[in-house]
This record gives structure tokens, C-alpha cells and sequence, in this order.
């Protein structure tokens, strides 16, 4: 079996690493190995944020290098666009919609780019996007767009909605379990 390499990009304080955890922990009670992988930038002051997780039947790093990535997750647009170059020929980003100005945007050094996506398409990339952030509002809180994003990830698995679920119950705190299965759902039926 080959590996599977997923990336989960965003800015501090998204909830990358609850999702990569979430990921980590189905993928070892579905008997494969798995490594993670976490870089931090300025995630405390919304710097971007990485996170490496590859599963298969034997992996040997944790490092997802330059065109192997089989799944982008981003957590926001600019860095779908940043890491884009991650991704394998036939690879696919999954990205919530929402723009998260960085720090050269905010003290007016530079724009927002427009129109990252549609660029992203016209490449031949495949993008999948969603507006992660109203779906978790939906489910009761902004913070839920992690688990939103790994509803949409789990359509492209072989995994059950099941044994999504029951990782969910199994690494969220409990007080919060139900608004995250919830927020998957909301994600997986989009």
C-alpha cells in the first residue's frame, strides 16, 4: 500500500492540530502507520501553521516534501495558494473560503490577492471549496472549521461516517463532542 500524505494548512489558532490528531487517531485504530508532523511559524500571533500526516501500511518520516501531498487541507485561501506547490499532479486542495488577511495586508504593505482560486483552477488544480466558517457557525461556534474541513476530507476516504463519528467522540473533549459531529456533518454533506 502506498502512502497517503495530507497537509493541514492555516493560521495560529484554527484548530490544525486538533484536525491532524483527529486524523492520526483514525488512522491507527484503522491499523495503519501513521506519522504527524507539526511546523509552527508565528501560529501564536497568526502566523501560518503546518501540519504533515502520512498513513500507509510502513511510513518512514513524517515530512511531506514538494509535490507528494495527495490532500491540501487549508484553512483559509492564501494559504491553499502558499502551499499549492505541495501538492502531487493529481492531488486535491480542500479549502474553507475564508480570507484571513496576514500582517503586510493588515498594515497596508500589500492586498489580498483576488481571485486565488479561480488562479488555482486555471492551473489545473483540482480545489474543492466551501465556506467552512458559516457551516461551523451553523454547528455553534467559528471554531468548529477544522472539523467542518475534515467532514469534507472524509468524502474522499473509504473510511465510514461511523468511524469518523466515533474518532470525534474519542479525541474532542466531551463537552464539545456533539457540536463537532455536528460541524462534520455539516462538512460532509456539502
Amino acid at each position: 500500500m502506498k502512502t497517503t500524505n495530507i497537509m493541514i494548512v492555516g493560521v495560529g489558532g484554527q484548530g490544525s492540530l486538533l484536525a491532524s490528531k483527529l486524523l492520526g487517531h483514525l488512522f491507527v485504530k484503522k491499523g495503519y502507520d501513521v506519522k504527524v508532523s507539526e511546523v509552527h511559524g508565528m501560529s501564536q500571533r497568526g502566523g501560518s501553521v503546518v501540519t504533515y500526516v502520512r498513513y500507509g501500511e510502513k511510513v518512514y518520516s513524517p515530512v511531506v516534501s514538494e509535490g507528494e501531498a495527495d490532500y491540501i487541507v487549508s484553512f483559509e485561501k492564501l494559504e491553499a495558494a502558499r502551499h499549492a506547490p505541495m501538492l502531487k499532479k493529481d492531488g486535491k486542495i480542500i479549502v474553507n473560503t475564508q480570507e484571513i488577511s496576514p500582517m503586510p495586508v493588515i498594515i497596508g504593505a500589500a492586498e489580498y490577492p483576488t481571485d486565488i482560486l479561480e488562479e488555482l483552477k486555471s492551473k489545473g488544480v483540482y480545489v474543492d471549496g466551501l465556506d467552512a466558517l458559516s457551516l461551523a457557525l451553523e454547528a455553534g461556534s467559528a471554531k468548529a472549521t477544522n472539523i467542518v474541513l475534515m467532514g469534507r476530507l472524509a468524502g474522499y476516504f473509504e473510511f465510514t461516517k461511523e468511524e469518523w463519528l466515533t474518532a470525534i467522540e474519542e479525541v474532542v473533549a466531551p463537552k464539545f463532542v456533539e457540536m463537532n459531529k455536528k460541524a462534520f456533518m455539516l462538512g460532509y454533506g456539502q
